[in-house]
């Protein structure tokens, strides 16, 4: 967190309205579990947790248990698996991986470099994944 509380809370004051803080101010924000972050990351996308889930190629049940805060410790696939299912900027993916106390992404890894590369430029899991083979490294699956 780069701001003290007194700076965020006159930012605050100084909006027209919530949304333009909550976007502009949510590197801020402290959140108490992954479930927590992405309840709010769907609301602000508005997005729906069905399409999240099918985009991200992941298993229902275990999706749901991720949002409902029953699975509180995912494996740093499934979350990655998450972001993209979810079109989360790298930003945001960091942010995940940090709250769901994970290793954050390396760019000297080769396989994180892709994966950053991915995020960056907006593509899918699927398309990650083809980069993922084209250089022989793990799949996010």
């Amino acid at each position: 967190m780069k701001k003290s509380t007194d700076e965020l809370l006159e930012i605050l004051k100084s909006k027209r309205s919530y949304e333009e803080f909550f976007e502009e101010e949510i590197g801020e924000f402290y959140f108490s579990s992954i479930s927590e972050y992405l309840e709010l990351l769907l609301v602000e996308k508005k997005l729906k947790k069905s399409e999240v889930i099918q985009r991200a190629n992941l298993d229902k049940n275990y999706a749901y248990q991720i949002f409902n805060g029953n699975k509180t410790n995912p494996s740093r696939n499934k979350v990655l698996m998450l972001a993209f299912g979810m079109k989360l900027t790298l930003p945001e993916t960091r942010k995940l991986l940090k709250i769901a106390s994970l290793s954050d992404l390396y760019v000297r890894s080769p396989r994180d470099s892709i994966i950053m590369y991915c995020l960056t430029k907006g593509y899918s899991l699927i398309t990650c994944n083809e980069y993922l083979n084209d250089f022989s490294l793990e799949l996010l699956e």
